[in-house]
């Protein structure tokens, strides 16, 4: 398993394998970019090479025992999802007390985020931070990775910067991000960043070209869905996806005028299941407005390809100024949605803002 199967982004690799040849390694790198491209696993790559012995400086064997338990390290397996899940019904201060991190290697650490907001809080950036102080106990560095440093709060955040303005020797961090500007200035400032972008259609065929199991429809559908994101794309259970997309065409009718009767019984529905993250429908809805967007002004490719005509209907009703106050209004969803607000309140509210405003023309 050496780098040449990692799909996408080849000048951030080769980059970073240049800095392993020169055993040049800065304290802390940034990965950034959007979700399921890759972020993770480049990282788990990276630090399997670190400490494998087998290949050479810049490569890892993949089958020796150092290489094996850090790939294992894998968070959208089963276990790691399970007990991400789990943690959610906890009460805060179990949380608290027992910080959560992943570590299949005693030189690779994982601090994802945590609880039903998935934030990094302050008791995981202690752990790393008091973790820091230690030697490398079977290789010459130790690798911990920060999911998610985008999502710490601002206590986290500043626990975070003191480690970093004291850097530990044989220590890299890791830290990964969608935007790294929801990061501290100050942290950015110490990180070596790299942005890794969403892959092509040809990487993503590759990608599902390794997935025999997915018949042919059913890769074109998701190829458009996952918007060149392999993890998005693996992550996707079609029903889920299907009646998310139905229930936000719900709120996008009401919002142009269709009446609120689906829309209530729709988002009643979304309220019951508490699996259902107020961020993916948030997500659902931005893909909703791009196509909408591409529909009326004539550019890009569709995300939701399969409902064209369906989309098409809803886009001759729409203004591009209706579509950026629908944009501001997502961002404002987003804040909200870092508060805990419920759900339906949420998007109705969203509906209800929207059909306000003049949308015809």
């Amino acid at each position: 398993m050496p780098f040449s199967d990692y799909l996408g982004n080849a000048p951030v690799v080769s980059a970073l394998r240049g800095m392993l040849a020169q055993d040049r390694l800065p304290q802390t790198l940034l990965f950034s970019g959007p979700r399921g491209i890759g972020k993770a696993t480049l990282a788990r790559y990276l630090t399997a090479a670190i400490q494998c012995r087998e290949a050479a400086a810049d490569e890892f064997c993949g089958s020796c025992h150092a290489c094996t338990r850090i790939l294992a390290a894998d968070l959208s397996l089963p276990e790691f999802v399970k007990e991400t899940e789990e943690r959610e019904k906890l009460p805060a201060a179990k949380r608290t007390d027992n910080p959560l991190v992943f570590s299949t290697h005693p030189d690779f650490l994982i601090f994802p985020p945590d609880g039903p907001l998935r934030m990094v809080g302050i008791e995981q950036a202690r752990k790393l931070r008091n973790a820091a102080q230690f030697s490398p106990s079977e290789g010459k560095r130790r690798v911990f990775v920060l999911d998610g440093a985008d999502r710490a709060n601002d206590e986290a955040a500043n626990s975070l910067l003191k480690t970093l303005e004291e850097p530990a020797a044989a220590l890299t961090i890791i830290l990964i991000a969608e935007n790294p500007y929801d990061l501290l200035p100050t942290i950015r400032s110490r990180s070596v960043p790299f942005y890794l972008s969403r892959l092509t259609a040809e990487e993503m065929q590759q990608f599902f070209e390794r997935r025999r199991e997915l018949s042919d429809k059913e890769r074109r559908r998701l190829a458009a869905w996952a918007q060149g994101s392999p993890g998005a794309a693996l992550a996707i259970d079609v029903e889920e996806y299907l009646a998310r997309r139905e229930a936000m065409l719900a709120v996008l009718r009401a919002a142009l005028g269709g009446g609120f009767a689906d829309l209530i019984g729709r988002t009643e529905s979304i309220a019951r299941k508490t699996r259902e993250k107020l961020e993916a429908l948030i997500e659902m809805l931005f893909g909703l407005l791009s196509d909408l967007l591409h529909l009326r002004y004539g550019s890009g490719r569709l995300i939701n390809q399969d409902i064209r005509e369906d989309l098409r209907e809803l886009a001759e009703r729409v203004r591009f100024d209706w579509l950026e106050e629908a944009k501001k209004g997502l961002d404002e969803l987003d804040e909200l949605r870092r508060r805990n607000i419920q759900k339906q309140i949420a998007l109705e509210g969203f509906a209800a803002r929207l059909s306000s405003l003049p949308h015809g023309g």
